[in-house]
């Protein structure tokens, strides 16, 4: 296998890693907003529900959680599952571990807003709605930036993790091409070692930027 060959099935295997971490963002940040809602519900039964479901996942590793969600609905339920399911797991398994860390990272965000600006809002005139989307909302997003930019680096990085139910993301290509015969071998180690470290690159700049945005 020529480099040029080696590359080639590195980025196939890249645009599944890529659209893994663009799945888990988009499901699971505006999910961990209704996860923290839950949790500082006044209803108490939704809070444990929600106080249990946190616990769990961040008791659990999220390889684990790929397994029960992947075997799960046809070990237990006997179900027929679709041929696109094992993508699917892999989309269902990270939003739901990653939607439980962002809802903590929210509820730092909103508990490190001091009750001043609440009572500001108030004297100004907002609405409820006004008061969070433009006082609210804006700060807490500053305040849980930082946060915010590891999980997604770490996000990155767990992709690999899908390659535990055969998932073709990049990091299955590089075992692939490491075991077959006449290949680089470590190399492509070395050249998907390459592809994550620019990925986070790019997104610790884009994030970098996103702060300095909000630091006013």
């Amino acid at each position: 296998m020529t480099v040029q060959t080696m590359l080639l099935a590195l980025s196939e295997g890249f645009v599944t890693t890529l659209a893994i971490f663009a799945v888990t963002i988009i499901g699971s940040m505006p999910l961990g907003i209704f996860v923290y809602f839950g949790k500082v519900s006044r209803i108490a039964p939704i809070r444990w529900i929600v106080e249990i479901y946190i616990s769990i996942i961040r008791g659990t590793p999220l390889m684990l959680q790929l397994m029960v969600v992947y075997f799960g609905p046809n070990l237990i339920f006997g179900v027929s599952l679709p041929s696109n399911w094992r993508f699917i797991a892999v989309a269902i398994a990270f939003i739901i571990n990653y939607a439980a860390y962002f809802a903590e990272i929210y509820r730092s965000g909103f508990e490190a807003i001091p009750k001043g600006q609440y009572e500001a809002a108030e004297v100004l005139g907002y609405t409820k709605v006004q008061r969070f989307m433009k006082i609210i909302i804006p700060q807490m997003i500053r305040n849980t930036l930082p946060s915010i930019t590891n999980e997604l680096i770490t996000l990155v990085k767990d992709t690999s993790l899908a390659s535990i139910i055969g998932t073709m993301e990049m990091f299955t290509r590089a075992k692939q091409i490491a075991v077959a015969p006449h290949t680089p071998g470590m190399w492509a180690f070395v050249a998907a070692a390459v592809f994550y470290y620019v990925f986070n690159y790019i997104v610790a700049i884009i994030m970098a930027k996103l702060e300095k945005k909000f630091q006013y």
